[in-house]
C-alpha cells in the first residue's frame, strides 16, 4: 500500500498544474511507470501545453540540400527498431521533424551530430509527432550543451573536471593524447542513447529530468571513466586505438539496476566540485544566448577556477556537509606582496623558492600539507581537502605560482584549484572593508592599492572583463556574484541560468555578475575574519609557524607574552542595563542622524544576538526555494510586503518582506519562475538594533542586527529595502520586537 501511495500523489499533482519540484518531492528517484512517463517528461521539460509547430508552421518541402543523406539515416536508424509494419510512417515522422528542426532553426544536419540517435528513446514511447518533436526541442535546447565538436569548449571543460577528481587518470589519457572529444562525443550529444540500451536510457532520463540539473551530464561522464579507471590503467601499454575504442563503449556496461546508483554518484562528484565552476559555465554551455566566452579560455586554463566569492563564502559556513568542498588555501605570492596584506586564513608558500631555494621549497610543502592536515582534523574553517592556489593576478608572478600548481598535479593530487584573479580579485572584493577583512594590510605597500602609480608588471591590472582563464591577468570579480549554491542537484536548470533584478537607472543586473559592493556580504566577511586573524608577523617563516599553531588548535587563543592570554570581546560579555545611552533603535535619517523618531519604546527591546543566517546569491547554506502564495498564506505569517532588496551597489530584486512572531523574512523571486521564490533573510526579530529611513526616501528601509556593548551599538549586518508604505511596516516590526522582551 505504501508503494502505491507516491503513484496515486503522482498522479494527483500531475492533475493539477504542478511542477518539477513538487515531482521531485514525490518521486525521490523511484522508476517511473510508463504511463506517467510522458506527463512526467512534459512537466519537466516545460513543454505540456506547447502548441503542435509542425502542423502550424512546417510546409513539407523536403527540400535541403543534405536531404538526401538525412532520410537515408532515418531510414537506417528505424530500421533498428525492428518494427516493420510502422516503419514508413516512423520515418516519414522522423525526417520531417528533423527537417522541420533544420529549417526552423537555420542548422545543418550532420551524420554525426547524435539528434537521430536522441530520437531513438522519444520514438519508442510511440506518441504523436508534436509531443515527441516539443520532447526533442526542449531536449536539445535544454540539456545539450553548446560547442560539442572537435577540440569544443564542452571537452576542455570536461578535461578540467577530470583533472580535479582524478589527476592521475587524467595524466594516463593526456600522455597517449586522448582528449575527451575522442571518446565522449556521442555521451553528451545523445545524453547516452547512442551508447546505453534503451531501458537504461528511459531509467536515466527520468531521474536526469527531475533533477533539473543540465551539468549533470559532466558529472555522469566522469563516473563512466571513474568505474573502470582500474582497466583503463591497465591498458597503459595498448594503442591510442585500442584505447579509445574501449574509453567509447563503456557505458555499454551500465545495466538498468544501476542507473540509481551511477546517478547517485554523479551527484556526490557534483557537491564535492567547487558550485563556482560549474555556475560560471552554466551560460557559456546551456544558456540560449552565444556566449562571448573564447575556447582558449577554458582550453587554456592550468587546472578548475574558482571564483573569489565561492572562497570567501565557503570559509563561513558553519557546519557544511560532510562531503561538501572546503578549501584550504594556499598564498603563492612573493613575501613582500603577502606581507603588505593577505587573508588570516592562507598559508604562505612563496612560488619563487621553488626555483630560488628548491629545499626549503619541499620543506614549505611538507609544512603545508601537515597544517592541512591538522585543519581538517581540527574541522577547523581554516582547512579542508581542497587546495586553492592563489597568485596575484598579474602574470609576471604568476607564471611561478602556475608552476607550484603544476608541480601539485603532477604529483597526482587531487583537488587542486586556482582562484581567479588571484589577490587582486580579492583586493577588489573586500573594497572600502579590506582594513578589516585582509591581515597586515599597508596601503603604503600593497601594490593593489598603488597600480595605478606603480603600474606593477608593465601595466595597470584594472578591471577587466570576466574570465575563467585562470591563466588569464585580467580581474574581474569585483563584479561578479554567486547563483547557485554548494548542491545545485534540486536547482531547475531554467533558474539555473537566471539573470538577476534590474539595476536603477537603466543598466541590466546579472545574478551571476555583482560579488563586490553588497553590504551583507562585506559586513559577514569582517565578522568572519575578524574572528579567524591573528597577530601574522613580518617574516613568512614566523607566518607559517602561527598559522600551523592556529589551525591546529583553533579554538584556543593566541598566547600574549609572559603567559597572558589575550581575551576577545564575548557577546555575552555584556555590562550594565541593555541599550544604556545608546539612541533609539528607529529614526529617520541618514545613518548617523537620529533626529526623527519612528518608535523609541523599542530601544528597550531584546537584541541578543544570533548567528548570522543571510542567504545571499549563490549561498547555498538551506537553498530554500518555496511556493510564494502558499508560504504567504503560512499560520506563522503575520502581515507580508511587496518590497525590492536594494545592494548598495544599485541592484534591485523583486520581493516580499514577511513578518511573524519572532522573524523576519524575505523571498526573492526566481526570475523566470514569479510563483516561485528564494528565502534569502531570515533573522530573529530580537537581532533588530536599528531601523533607518532616508529624509528624502522615507520608503528606502534599512534593518540593521547587532548587539549593544556597554554604552555602544555594535551592528554586524544590514539589510535594505524599498517597501511602499513603509511606515506600516516598521511600526508593525517594531511593536513585534518589543513583545519579544
Amino acid at each position: 500500500m505504501e508503494d502505491s501511495l507516491w503513484l496515486i500523489e503522482l498522479e494527483s499533482a500531475l492533475q493539477d498544474d504542478c511542477t518539477v519540484d513538487d515531482i521531485y518531492a514525490i518521486c525521490h528517484g523511484k522508476a517511473l511507470p510508463e504511463a506517467l512517463r510522458l506527463d512526467v517528461w512534459q512537466v519537466c521539460l516545460g513543454v505540456r501545453n506547447k502548441m503542435d509547430q509542425l502542423s502550424q508552421h512546417f510546409n513539407d518541402i523536403y527540400d535541403l540540400p543534405f536531404q538526401a543523406q538525412l532520410h537515408a539515416k532515418c531510414e537506417e536508424i528505424v530500421g533498428q527498431i525492428g518494427n516493420d509494419e510502422d516503419k514508413v510512417s516512423v520515418v516519414c515522422d522522423l525526417e520531417s521533424m528533423l527537417t522541420f528542426y533544420c529549417k526552423n532553426r537555420n542548422l545543418i544536419y550532420e551524420s554525426n551530430n547524435g539528434w537521430v540517435e536522441l530520437m531513438l528513446p522519444l520514438l519508442s514511447l510511440k506518441l504523436i509527432r508534436s509531443d515527441t518533436y516539443n520532447l526533442f526541442e526542449s531536449i536539445r535546447d535544454t540539456y545539450i550543451p553548446k560547442g560539442c565538436t572537435k577540440n569544443g569548449t564542452v571537452f576542455n571543460v570536461f578535461r578540467l573536471l577530470l583533472l580535479y577528481h582524478d589527476p592521475e587518470l587524467c595524466t594516463i589519457l593526456d600522455t597517449k593524447r586522448i582528449t575527451p572529444d575522442c571518446y565522449a562525443m556521442a555521451w553528451f550529444q545523445s545524453l547516452f542513447a547512442s551508447t546505453c540500451t534503451l531501458p537504461v536510457v528511459l531509467s536515466m532520463w527520468d531521474l536526469y529530468f527531475q533533477q533539473s540539473d543540465p551539468f549533470l551530464i559532466f558529472f555522469l561522464s566522469l563516473i563512466v571513466l571513474i568505474n573502470q579507471r582500474d582497466q583503463i590503467l591497465a591498458m597503459k601499454s595498448c594503442t591510442k586505438e585500442e584505447l579509445i575504442s574501449f574509453l567509447v563503449n563503456m557505458p555499454c556496461s551500465i545495466e538498468s539496476d544501476d542507473v540509481l546508483d551511477f546517478c547517485t554518484l554523479a551527484q556526490y562528484y557534483s557537491v564535492k566540485t567547487p558550485a563556482s565552476f560549474k555556475r560560471d559555465l552554466l551560460q557559456v554551455l546551456f544558456g540560449a544566448q552565444s556566449s562571448t566566452t573564447e575556447p582558449s579560455v577554458v582550453s587554456q586554463a592550468l587546472c578548475l577556477p574558482v571564483s573569489v566569492q565561492e572562497l570567501i563564502e565557503n570559509a563561513s559556513i558553519q557546519n557544511p556537509h560532510p562531503e561538501a568542498v572546503r578549501f584550504f588555501l594556499v598564498d603563492c605570492r612573493p613575501a613582500e606582496q603577502y606581507n603588505s596584506g593577505h587573508l588570516s586564513t592562507a598559508f604562505h608558500l612563496d612560488s619563487n623558492l621553488m626555483l630560488q631555494e628548491p629545499e626549503a621549497f619541499q620543506t614549505a610543502v611538507q609544512g603545508l600539507l601537515r597544517s592541512q592536515r591538522n585543519a581538517i582534523d581540527a574541522n577547523s574553517n581554516a582547512g579542508g581537502e581542497h587546495l586553492c592556489f592563489l597568485g596575484s593576478g598579474r602574470l609576471e608572478e604568476d607564471q611561478y605560482t602556475h608552476m607550484v600548481v603544476a608541480s601539485f598535479l603532477q604529483k597526482g593530487t587531487k583537488y587542486v584549484s586556482l582562484l581567479t584573479g588571484g589577490y587582486e580579485a580579492i583586493h577588489d572584493y573586500f573594497g572600502d572593508s579590506m582594513v578589516d577583512c585582509l591581515e597586515d594590510h599597508d596601503p603604503l605597500k600593497c601594490l593593489q592599492c598603488n597600480r595605478e602609480q606603480l603600474r606593477y608588471g608593465g601595466g595597470v591590472s584594472g578591471k577587466g572583463k570576466g574570465s575563467i582563464n585562470n591563466n588569464n591577468t585580467s580581474s574581474s570579480i569585483n563584479k561578479r556574484a554567486s547563483n547557485s549554491g554548494v548542491d545545485s542537484g534540486n536547482s531547475s536548470a531554467t533558474n539555473s541560468l537566471k539573470r538577476g533584478g534590474a539595476q536603477r537607472g537603466g543598466n541590466y543586473a546579472n545574478n551571476n555578475d555583482s560579488t563586490g559592493g553588497q553590504a551583507g556580504d562585506r559586513k559577514s566577511t569582517i565578522d568572519l575574519f575578524s574572528k579567524l586573524s591573528l597577530a601574522m608577523k613580518t617574516k613568512s617563516a614566523e607566518v607559517r609557524e602561527k598559522l600551523i599553531d592556529y589551525i591546529s588548535m583553533p579554538t584556543g587563543a593566541a598566547s600574549g607574552q609572559g603567559g597572558q592570554t589575550e581575551k576577545h570581546v564575548s557577546r555575552n560579555d555584556r555590562n550594565g542595563k541593555r541599550y544604556r545611552n545608546v539612541p533609539p533603535v528607529f529614526s529617520i535619517g541618514e545613518e548617523h542622524d537620529d533626529d526623527d523618531e519612528l518608535n523609541s519604546a523599542a530601544s528597550e527591546s531584546s537584541a541578543s544576538t544570533v548567528p548570522r543566517n543571510r542567504l545571499q546569491d549563490g549561498s547555498d547554506v538551506t537553498d530554500d526555494v518555496v511556493s510564494i502564495q502558499a508560504f504567504l498564506k503560512g499560520p506563522d505569517v503575520i502581515r507580508h510586503f511587496k518590497c525590492q532588496e536594494v545592494h548598495l551597489n544599485g541592484y534591485m530584486y523583486d520581493s516580499y518582506l514577511l513578518v511573524t512572531a519572532t522573524h523576519l523574512l524575505v523571498l526573492r523571486e526566481l526570475e523566470k519562475r514569479k510563483d516561485r521564490a528564494r528565502i534569502i533573510v531570515r533573522r530573529p526579530l530580537q537581532s533588530i538594533v536599528k531601523i533607518t529611513a532616508k529624509k528624502r526616501h522615507r520608503d528606502l528601509i534599512t534593518f540593521k542586527y547587532g548587539y549593544p556593548e556597554e554604552e555602544n551599538l555594535v551592528v554586524t549586518d544590514m539589510d535594505r529595502f524599498l517597501i511602499p508604505n513603509a511606515s506600516e511596516a516598521t511600526e508593525l516590526i517594531s511593536r513585534h520586537i518589543i513583545k519579544q522582551t
